[in-house]
């Protein structure tokens, strides 16, 4: 997994691929390419939603969601959409766990209320992670996101919760 360097300038910037409202993980992951494995995945991720996304998704691109997006399941649909290269995550909101598994995973997710209704699919997008700046490069808009805090800043850049664990294993001390 790809990591960033406390302070680095941070940007992402891609093609918005966007869905609608309490769009659940099923549908961003089905079940049936999840069995087969990853490379199955990356051929079929969203197809359900957006059905040329997986041929067309390149790196940096961006989701973004209506309310509600990750919805029913603690399926790890966040860690497969940084697989096939998604820079960040832009919703209106999101299931807590969708939230959880893509700071776990690594994956920038931003909840900024009704301005994600601001963005179209096909947009540009430019999105500073370490600011929570939002730039709609087609249409010229900005949006202002709340920054994340130190520590979750820290676990997006060490590329997720397991490689911020392996690199300060030291600091903790196992109990028996």
């Amino acid at each position: 997994m790809e990591t960033k360097a406390a302070g680095q300038e941070w940007i992402i910037e891609g093609r918005a691929w966007k869905v609608g409202n309490n769009v659940n993980t099923e549908s961003i992951t089905p079940s049936h390419w999840l069995h087969e494995g990853r490379a199955p995945m990356m051929k079929h991720i969203g197809e359900l939603l957006i059905p040329d996304f997986p041929q067309k998704a390149q790196k940096n691109d961006v989701w973004v969601a209506g309310t509600n997006l990750g919805c029913s399941s603690s399926r790890n649909a966040p860690l497969f959409l940084k697989y096939k290269g998604v820079g960040a995550v832009v919703c209106n909101s999101a299931a807590r766990i969708f939230y959880r598994n893509a700071i776990n995973s690594g994956l920038p997710i931003f909840d900024i209320g009704e301005e994600a209704e601001k963005i179209r699919m096909g947009d540009r997008i430019k999105v500073d992670v370490r600011k929570g700046v939002i730039v709609n490069l087609t249409t010229g808009e900005k949006i202002q996101a709340k920054p994340f805090p130190d520590f979750i800043m820290a676990i997006l850049e060490a590329g997720g919760i397991n490689e911020y664990i392996l690199a300060h294993k030291s600091q903790y001390e196992l109990l028996a």
